[in-house]
């Protein structure tokens, strides 16, 4: 799921570099990232956590996953999973990251239950999220701050099973600034929106 995530974060810009879509006209280079990303963000740890025990063990564990697997395949299928002001509509498929936090801080099968169970259910929730490579209003504190969570999290990801707690912190630092970054920009635009429907 680590080198997953190091593609994920590359694939794209390598892309638009090297102009894929004028080079091979006929390859839907976004179809096959949904396909793999699916794979690798949503069926891959649904597995984990279950096997882990992250999600309570028998049928409810079962439900969760499911509801993760049904509520990613509405995320990567929605028309607007990606806006035209690039951000991502709806909690995006992070559940390699949700996967590997709940892993580290043994909240317990109940608690992992119920926090996989609340973010599947935010899939729905149409707020957008900042999409790092792409969304432009704080785009090179979200890059810097993203290079920075990467070398954190890969020294982290080297100690484990084992970990140092400042390196937990630290790492987990940076989703909660993608969260409340994600939760000021969609506040500030709905807020922006509505002053000019008024105004209209």
């Amino acid at each position: 799921m680590a080198a997953a995530t190091a593609i994920d974060s590359s694939d794209g810009p390598l892309a638009r570099l090297l102009e894929v879509r004028r080079r091979i006209p006929q390859f839907d280079g976004a179809l096959l990232d949904n396909i793999v990303d699916y794979l690798t963000y949503v069926l891959a740890p649904v597995f984990l956590m279950l096997r882990a025990r992250i999600l309570e063990p028998g049928l409810i564990g079962y439900l969760v996953g499911g509801l993760v697997m049904v509520a990613s395949g509405y995320g990567f299928c929605h028309v607007e999973a990606k806006t035209d002001d690039h951000y991502f509509r709806g909690f995006p498929s992070y559940w390699n990251l949700v996967a590997f936090y709940l892993y580290c801080l043994h909240l317990g099968a109940l608690a992992g239950t119920i926090i996989v169970a609340v973010f599947a259910v935010m899939v729905f929730v149409p707020i957008k999220y900042i999409y790092p490579n792409r969304t432009r209003p704080l785009r090179a504190l979200t890059l810097t701050l993203g290079v920075a969570w990467g070398v954190v999290t890969l020294t982290l990801l080297a100690e484990l099973p084992a970990y140092h707690p400042v390196l937990l912190y630290a790492s987990l630092s940076f989703i909660a600034y993608y969260l409340i970054a994600s939760f000021i920009l969609h506040a500030r635009a709905a807020m922006k929106l509505s002053r000019y429907r008024r105004g209209a």
